[in-house]
């Protein structure tokens, strides 16, 4: 039987405030467990919460970012649960009314496609704490630094139909948030994660199978393995003869494979109710106003921008403009190689990139900042350099030995493009060759290839390839 995967994915991006979303304790990551949990945090008996401003307004910029209906009137509720790292017994999120509700984004698929994903809302909600195992033996610690941090939890319709195609929607998200800075995106701290909600059908049926919830994913290669295992899980039990059980599951990176944690509660288990201690949240035009004015260049947009201005090929567009970081940089080196988008496009997405993953540098630790790497390009450019002797320089760079003027300087490394400099090497090499030259003359084209890199090893790399080429063939020629 042909089976068809459905998938929908809520996503959690912990939002860049400096204070949780209700007390003014440190959202800070990294500091001692339990410093940063003040008596709201703790629920303890007589505290009130106090809506952060800034989380309301990090809310709707994301709306009014994916064309979503910005709730002018939003209720907090209490979700009502049991857990070690929920001090106050309940979890205080959006139920009913969120402050975001349907939007849309657009992915790109593998074969160069796009494809509208829905989003069904986005609503505010803070953090529980968090259960270390492992730490204490035979016993559970509780740090309490992250509870009350500010949540936005986007939740996608279930249009997805791949593993791959959720990869391509949850790193679509993964720009946005951190192109309108609303969430610095970092997976290994827990900024930003994913819940998958996984069911399969059989090709063609309307209605939607047993679906089981996947927890807490932080990385987008194990969102893809989680749901490929978990998709292969449900047929092997459909086709056996069993049922799908609905159920929440954890996925075991290291076993590679999705493990039942408990079944799958609904919304009244929850025992959700409006917060009495907080009021509705009233949002007027005057500040959607203020927050649209506020709304950066959006990825597509500078996709677009890069492909009408740069003249890239919308592949290197959307490989510079996926990281607003990225994509700064890469305006910085065009800037300072005078406008040769196309040669910086190639170093910023080739040779840097290959370094910076090799180094496990982010583009903001880069070695070579913009403005030298642009310089380099102008050499190229100008003919100062050929691109081989620009690997050579590059690395001189990467190792801080100066800029590119500098390092060609040092190092002897200018082009040689007299041709005047040139001739008397091709001569020579034809002169000590002649049974090559007469088999070239003969017709085996493929031994220029040998004649270019005999005179590229006598200058050292150092002759300017187009030059060689054009002198040799007119040499050659005879």
């Amino acid at each position: 039987m042909a089976w068809e995967v459905v998938i929908g994915l809520e996503i959690h991006a912990q939002l860049a405030t400096k204070s949780k979303i209700f007390s003014g304790a440190s959202t800070a990551y990294g500091a001692e467990p339990n410093t940063q949990a003040c008596a709201v945090d703790l629920g303890l008996p007589g505290v009130l919460p106090v809506l952060n401003k800034e989380a309301v307004r990090m809310a709707v910029k994301f709306g009014l970012a994916i064309d979503a209906d910005v709730s002018r009137r939003s209720v907090f509720a209490r979700k009502n649960y049991f857990y070690p790292d929920l001090p106050k017994g309940y979890q205080i999120s959006q139920m009913e009314l969120p402050i975001v509700g349907e939007g849309k984004l657009e992915i790109e698929l593998e074969d160069g496609s796009t494809k509208v994903i829905g989003i069904t809302r986005a609503h505010l909600e803070e953090d529980a704490g968090k259960s270390l195992h492992g730490e204490f033996q035979g016993m559970t610690g509780i740090d309490l630094n992250r509870a009350g941090t500010p949540l936005l939890e986007i939740v996608s319709e279930p249009d997805m139909r791949s593993a791959k195609e959720a990869v391509a929607y949850m790193k679509k998200i993964h720009s946005l948030v951190q192109y309108l800075e609303i969430c610095d995106g970092n997976m290994q701290e827990g900024s930003f994660r994913c819940d998958a909600n996984v069911s399969v059908r059989p090709m063609g049926q309307e209605e939607y199978g047993t679906r089981a919830e996947l927890k807490n994913i932080n990385s987008f290669r194990f969102v893809e393995k989680a749901i490929e295992i978990e998709v292969e899980r449900q047929i092997d039990v459909i086709e056996g003869g069993g049922k799908v059980v609905q159920e929440t599951r954890l996925y075991d990176s290291d076993k590679n494979e999705t493990r039942s944690m408990r079944s799958k509660e609904e919304a009244n288990d929850y025992r959700y109710f409006p917060d009495p201690d907080l009021l509705p949240v009233v949002i007027e035009e005057s500040f959607l106003g203020e927050v649209r004015s506020t709304l950066p260049e959006l990825p597509d947009e500078k996709k677009s921008r890069f492909i009408d201005q740069f003249g890239l090929s919308a592949y290197d567009a959307t490989v510079l403009t996926a990281n607003r970081d990225l994509a700064k940089y890469f305006e910085a080196v065009v800037d300072a190689a005078k406008g040769e988008a196309k040669l910086s496009s190639n170093w910023v997405t080739g040779e840097l990139t290959a370094a910076l993953n090799k180094a496990g540098f982010g583009i903001n630790d880069s070695p070579v900042d913009a403005a030298v790497l642009g310089g380099m390009i102008k050499r190229i450019s100008d003919n100062t350099i050929s691109g081989k002797i620009a690997k050579e320089v590059f690395e001189a760079m990467w190792n801080g030995e100066g800029d590119a003027d500098t390092i060609i300087e040092s190092k002897g490394l200018k082009q040689i493009t007299d041709s005047s400099a040139i001739e008397p090497v091709i001569d020579e090499i034809i002169a000590n060759n002649s049974g090559q030259v007469e088999q070239y003359r003969a017709g085996k084209d493929k031994l220029f290839g040998f004649f270019v890199g005999q005179v590229m090893k006598a200058t050292q790399g150092k002759a300017n390839p187009q030059q060689v080429n054009e002198l040799l063939k007119k040499k050659l020629s005879g």
